[in-house]
């Protein structure tokens, strides 16, 4: 489950960049998510998205349900303790897919809404170029163009400050993207260091078992047990 996640997540971020930066694939890019918002291409998205949400709403109610068992036991269970960072984990990742979707979903928008104006400004800019060319003596239809070309000019202004503003929003998305990925790199190591800890507390599980075969070393092995379980809650809480 969390490698098909990572996979998920680093693919998405790769699709990111690729829409971020004027690459060659980026009109292949946004070709394929043209014609997967055709057809049935929003349905199956929406069931995926769908499915996501329920699966991050069941490892919510795990962490709640485990946070409560051991409000009411009143002592630390190890084996929940990393039920509960699992489950912590799949839903970081979880979120942080649907939010990467979200992202993706937005800037193929942004990008089509800037090919537009572009278009639309060449338009006008070819349509005031035939205005100004065909000018003649007349001082009425004089007037009327150069008012004409006037508001063709104001709006040729407007989209300009358009497309800035969306360059703008693109370079917020970009700068979130690695955000998130710092983000992402910090809940990997917040796993190994999770893994280390579920192997400390096998051997000294196993280490219990043991000197529960020897009754005279049973005193002293319990003590040591003890100690060192008190000194790997009080360095995960410092972690925390």
């Amino acid at each position: 489950m969390l490698q098909l996640l990572y996979t998920a997540i680093f693919g998405e971020m790769l699709l990111i960049l690729t829409l971020v930066f004027r690459t060659p694939l980026r009109k292949l890019v946004i070709v394929s998510l043209d014609r997967v918002k055709r057809g049935r291409g929003p349905i199956v998205v929406s069931t995926v998205g769908a499915t996501l949400v329920v699966v991050l709403s069941s490892s919510l109610y795990s962490m709640a349900k485990i946070q409560q068992r051991t409000i009411e036991a009143g002592i630390v269970n190890p084996t929940d303790q990393v039920l509960m960072s699992k489950h912590m984990l799949e839903a970081s990742l979880m979120g942080f897919l649907l939010f990467l979707s979200l992202m993706i979903d937005r800037l193929h928008n942004y990008i089509r809404e800037l090919r537009l104006l572009r278009k639309s400004m060449e338009a006008i800019k070819k349509q005031s170029r035939s205005f100004e060319d065909g000018k003649n003596g007349n001082t009425e239809e004089h007037k009327a163009l150069t008012e004409e070309i006037a508001i063709l000019k104001s709006k040729i202004n407007k989209l300009e400050s358009e497309c800035e503003a969306k360059g703008d929003q693109a370079k917020t998305l970009e700068t979130e993207v690695e955000a998130l990925k710092k983000q992402s790199e910090g809940f990997l190591m917040e796993y190994d260091r999770l893994l280390e800890d579920n192997q400390s507390l096998r051997s000294q599980l196993q280490a219990i078992d043991q000197s529960s075969m020897h009754p005279d070393n049973k005193k002293s092995s319990f003590l040591t047990v003890v100690i060192s379980m008190s000194w790997t809650a009080g360095s995960s809480v410092s972690g925390e």
